[in-house]
């Protein structure tokens, strides 16, 4: 890609947030860095801050000394980046607001342009709107959507029609951090660049899948807005379906962006729906309770500010299954929840055991054969495997090794998520990014989920923060005869 095409402005609506503070910026510091964004670039910050340029730069440094990884700030460095920082004061509500907006763009009226917005979806609509009134969407243009999208199937299609109605389906971009990461994209490496996984990636061969992300941390200060979505709305409907899409999707033609989003579409609308029998059967729901956490004493969900009475989970654990010919009875055990025992996410593929056992091995199972594919708080893939224990022992005894595939970084630093995604916004490659389609088919599955709980067809449950989460969760998955792998 030549110096021209990365030449753009890029707009972070809501950019003195949280989200803009801990992700964009250190995002688009490295980017800039790393030789990914020309000097001239501009980034644009819209707040309703009322603050000179200045103080907005002054700002910006403090909170990359803050967020940035130990020794990643480099004085010099910033006093390149500064000059690409721009702040316009924005009152979301109020079109007239964007005057400034537009002179700025104005200057530059050639450039593509990434609009960004870091906000509550109630303002993406008259964000969108704005834009339009004051001329400033052009076909360069682009817009990323921040999650979540909507409570809910009807309101998701509320939201993406006021979007629709300013910019085409090619030039929105709706985010799940999650697929930035890398070793969520080598799964697709690992599927289908390897001759060796291949035939094995099917009911014939595969037992179950474990798809976990589990949180330390509780709700903080975030109760107003946790408590209207809860972990089904949060993780499990955008997270943990594009995970589960991932795994269980067919070979894409190509690379190409809807390509690869057809063939999640298809999983998406194979999964079986939840019958009000299954809702009970298989979904668990559970909010935490005072506990511990890193030795201290930590609060229940229900004794957060403002929260009484309140009926939103923190954690959430479900069996799915797919209704196609390669996954035909194979289920998909995925879990999320706030306060646990300890942060980590990751894929776990089990495989079936062998036939038959020549090996004695004092009784125990020797094929346990998994690959498991870590996230977080360390991204690595390791496959398990049966080898001999070193010995003169007359019967041959096996143990289990694991086998490391994770490539080597040669003491580079790794690629935070947000560099990735909105390295690709600026590319304008959308591949990592969810078509309306894919949105509303998580929806429709999720919906009816919530709609049970709704109606209480699964109580809540309780655990005490600082665990695995509530005994419920052991036993849907114990039910057939399996366990959760916990390390």
């Amino acid at each position: 890609m030549s110096e021209l095409e990365n030449l753009c402005d890029i707009m972070i609506f809501g950019g003195h947030g949280d989200l803009a503070f801990r992700k964009l910026m250190p995002a688009l510091y490295f980017l800039y860095s790393d030789g990914y964004l020309t000097a001239n670039a501009r980034i644009i910050t819209l707040s309703r801050d009322h603050m000179d340029c200045s103080e907005h730069i002054a700002l910006v440094e403090t909170k990359l000394q803050e967020f940035l990884p130990e020794g990643a700030f480099e004085p010099e460095k910033f006093e390149r980046f500064k000059k690409q920082l721009r702040l316009v004061t924005v009152d979301f509500t109020d079109s007239q607001s964007y005057k400034g907006l537009k002179e700025l763009l104005n200057e530059h009226p050639e450039r593509e342009r990434v609009n960004y917005l870091s906000t509550s979806p109630s303002f993406f609509g008259s964000i969108c709107q704005s834009l339009s009134q004051w001329e400033l969407i052009t076909e360069k243009s682009r817009v990323v959507l921040e999650k979540p999208i909507g409570r809910d199937l009807q309101s998701s299609q509320v939201i993406n029609k006021e979007v629709l109605k300013y910019f085409d389906e090619n030039q929105i971009y709706r985010i799940d951090h999650y697929l930035g990461k890398d070793t969520v994209q080598n799964i697709m490496a690992l599927r289908f660049s390897n001759r060796f996984f291949m035939p094995l990636w099917s009911s014939d061969n595969i037992d179950h899948v474990q798809i976990t992300v589990a949180e330390s941390v509780g709700v903080e200060g975030r109760w107003g807005y946790y408590d209207e979505y809860g972990a089904m709305r949060d993780m499990i409907q955008n997270h943990l379906m594009q995970l589960l899409c991932l795994v269980a999707m067919e070979p894409p033609c190509s690379l190409e962006a809807d390509s690869t989003r057809d063939e999640k579409v298809k999983v998406l609308r194979s999964l079986r729906p939840m019958t009000p029998t299954d809702i009970e059967q298989k979904s668990v729901r559970a909010q935490y309770t005072s506990g511990s956490n890193g030795g201290e004493a930590v609060p229940g969900y229900q004794e957060g500010e403002g929260v009484e009475n309140s009926t939103t989970e923190t954690f959430t654990a479900l069996r799915v299954d797919i209704d196609n010919w390669r996954w035909n009875g194979v289920p998909f055990y995925i879990r999320s929840g706030k306060r646990m025992r300890q942060r980590y996410s990751e894929i776990v593929i089990q495989f079936k055991t062998v036939p038959h056992s020549i090996f004695a091995n004092n009784g125990a199972c020797i094929s346990e054969n998994q690959l498991v594919i870590s996230l977080q708080p360390k991204e690595s893939i390791r496959l398990k495997l049966m080898n001999k224990i070193p010995g003169l022992s007359e019967n041959m005894h096996l143990q289990q090794v694991e086998l490391e595939l994770n490539a080597p970084m040669n003491n580079q630093r790794k690629p935070e998520a947000y560099e990735r995604l909105l390295l690709d916004v600026i590319r304008a490659n959308p591949t990592l990014f969810m078509r309306l389609d894919e949105v509303e088919a998580a929806w429709k599955w999720t919906d009816a989920i919530i709609k049970g709980w709704a109606a209480n067809m699964t109580p809540m449950k309780k655990y005490n923060a600082g665990t695995d989460g509530p005994s419920a969760a052991i036993h849907l998955i114990a039910r057939d005869g399996r366990s959760w792998h916990d390390e």
